[in-house]
């Protein structure tokens, strides 16, 4: 099996795109049931670095600590990029 995969999702509360990219993210990894997918969801209202670098771009769906996506989640391409890793 291979390591934790870690997704973070960069939002804040009442964020219409971020519960749609929520809810992406869910449907995606349930496919992955296996493999040791963590989700974190950090708010930019609570971290001013994260909001100067992101405010603009939310959601920002981060895998590993790296930009995946921004705005709206392809599931097709979190899908693709979570087999890349498994």
């Amino acid at each position: 099996m291979s390591s934790e995969i870690r997704l973070t999702i960069i939002g804040k509360p009442g964020c219409h795109l971020c519960d749609d990219a929520e809810a992406v993210i869910n449907e995606v990894t349930s496919e992955f049931a296996s493999a040791n997918i963590t989700l974190e969801h950090k708010n930019v209202l609570e971290d001013e670095k994260l909001f100067k670098k992101y405010s603009e771009e939310i959601p920002v769906l981060l895998i590993n600590g790296k930009v995946h996506n921004y705005w709206r989640i392809d599931p097709v391409r979190l899908r693709e990029a979570l087999s890349k890793l498994i």
